[in-house]
């Protein structure tokens, strides 16, 4: 077993760092994430890189604004010559294996990983795209309706809680494989979960904990239809949110079992830390927990993600090592792009391993500065782009400070002031006394990119999946979802094994030596 310092990433998927009590939700029961949050580093300020499944979890693992490399939407393909955090660790020694969701699109599903230990619970072809040729269109075969909501509460199983239990199991099993192997490698293990993502179905025991909490109704509600901006009634078409009627029962009964679902997340990443101590392993894991993005629960009317709203685009993230890390609450604003540098900074600070060249260029700063109490220097900034349904232009999010811009071209901008109004009921662009603020803003936008020439080349990326998938279609259909790979001639007890030799191989601690004196013939 390794005595180097291992790497836990934790991760969570649709979860907003509004449902968790160290963010300051006192409805939601999360004793374990918050644990971890008073013991590690706090970050008050994380933001989803886009705030959608496939792209969010792009620009986590490149460490790469998506726009850089086409990962636009849920059916974006990652080229393999993309390099990853997992191709990085690998450079610097690291046994690097992933267990749960990662919504990679494409016939590579590994992308750097050592091993995969669970087969993905979404898609791997390009079969979501969306059309930005037909803006006005709703695909009702895969988008977002409000069946979740109004279908929300108990349920013993599902397809989600099916694949949760896989992932967890599957991520407790690998620490105790690790403390009980000879390979000497330290662990980089990312246990992804897909709850609490919709639909909002939760288990009975789950669901219990809150029978005596008051669920609080959204903050904003729904505004009408002539004082809502054009991404509003753009995301209201997408979720078909007129389809049905919303009561408040309907609402809180959703909360509910989102909030049910957290505490089910939170519950496995008790498990799985019990299993680091198990393991002996507790002292020598840093721990990260994040999520891809986070989920509008009814607040404005909308739900799920695809906003810049802090709801759905504010994520959870916490740095744990107590005996590196001292705690700490960083109010500085930062983004998933930021991760890859950061683990590269944690694997050299901690294991003195050669930190590698960037392969390509980065987008984002290591955080391990902030970490330690250093912010000299650091940007402050973050970067969120939306390039997917419910937009027909390239949506662009920057967050300075306190201050949160948002520009498209089909739309008006937008500048919240979030020390003053959390709620961004205010649009501040006409408010003379953020001019110079302003004009910084654009001049970040223009820099950033080319909003027209990125629009081309999203449209023609589109259209170009759209063929290739409908070909693949037709006649034998191959599919990209992963298989995991067993191999169970050589689990558990096999005649070909030494058995007393297998028995102490595969225990953890080790027992003593058994070493039986031979009877003289």
């Amino acid at each position: 077993m390794s005595k180097h310092n291992n790497i836990l990433i934790v991760m969570a998927d649709q979860l907003t760092a509004k449902a968790l009590g160290c963010y300051g939700n006192h409805e939601v029961q999360s004793p374990n994430i918050d644990k971890l949050a008073n013991e590690g580093i706090i970050f008050e300020a994380a933001y989803s890189s886009s705030p959608l499944c496939t792209p969010a979890r792009y620009a986590f693992v490149t460490g790469q604004n998506i726009s850089r490399f086409g990962g636009y939407d849920n059916a974006s393909y990652l080229p393999s010559t993309i390099p990853t955090f997992g191709h990085y660790l690998r450079l610097m020694g690291y046994k690097t294996s992933v267990s749960g969701k990662m919504h990679f699109v494409g016939s590579d599903q590994l992308h750097g990983f050592e091993t995969r230990l669970t087969t993905d619970v979404y898609p791997a072809d390009f079969g979501w795209i969306p059309d930005w040729t037909k803006p006005d269109e709703r695909i009702d075969l895969w988008y977002h309706n409000m069946s979740s909501v109004k279908q929300a509460g108990v349920a013993a199983i599902t397809n989600q809680l099916c694949y949760d239990e896989e992932v967890g199991n599957a991520s407790v099993r690998a620490i105790y494989d690790h403390a009980r192997s000879e390979d000497e490698r330290p662990l980089f293990l990312l246990t992804s979960f897909i709850h609490p993502h919709d639909p909002y179905a939760a288990r009975k025991k789950y669901w219990d904990l809150y029978e005596n909490t008051q669920i609080s109704l959204p903050n904003v509600s729904r505004e009408e239809a002539d004082k809502n901006d054009p991404h509003q009634k753009r995301l209201e078409k997408a979720i078909d949110l007129d389809a049905v009627e919303i009561s408040s029962q309907d609402i809180i009964n959703a909360r509910r079992a989102y909030y049910a679902n957290v505490s089910y997340v939170d519950d496995w990443l008790g498990k799985i830390k019990e299993a680091l101590i198990d393991c002996e392993l507790d002292q020598n894991t840093t721990i990260i927990f994040t999520s891809d993005h986070g989920d509008m629960l009814g607040e404005y009317g909308l739900w799920y993600k695809m906003s810049f709203r802090e709801w759905s685009s504010r994520i959870p993230l916490i740095i744990h090592n107590p005996n590196r890390l001292d705690h700490r609450i960083v109010p500085q604003t930062v983004s998933q792009v930021d991760i890859l540098p950061t683990l590269i900074d944690i694997a050299h600070d901690s294991n003195g391993t050669p930190k590698p060249d960037p392969i390509d260029p980065l987008d984002g700063r290591s955080l391990l500065p902030l970490c330690k109490g250093d912010s000299s220097g650091d940007p402050n900034i973050c970067y969120s782009e939306y390039l997917a349904e419910g937009a027909k232009s390239p949506m662009l999010m920057i967050r300075k400070g306190y201050l949160k811009y948002i520009c498209c071209s089909d739309d008006p901008e937008q500048l919240f002031n979030l020390e003053s109004d959390q709620d961004e009921r205010i649009n501040c662009i006409d408010d003379t006394q953020y001019t110079t603020e302003i004009e910084t803003f654009r001049m970040l936008a223009k820099t950033h990119w080319n909003s027209d020439e990125l629009k081309g080349k999203i449209i023609a990326d589109q259209i170009r999946r759209r063929r290739v998938h409908e070909a693949l279609r037709i006649g034998k259909y191959e599919s990209w979802d992963y298989q995991p790979y067993r191999d169970a001639s050589n689990e558990f007890t096999r005649s070909h094994l030494d058995l007393t030799k297998f028995d102490t191989s595969s225990r953890f601690p080790r027992p003593k030596p058994f070493s039986p004196k031979k009877k003289e013939s």
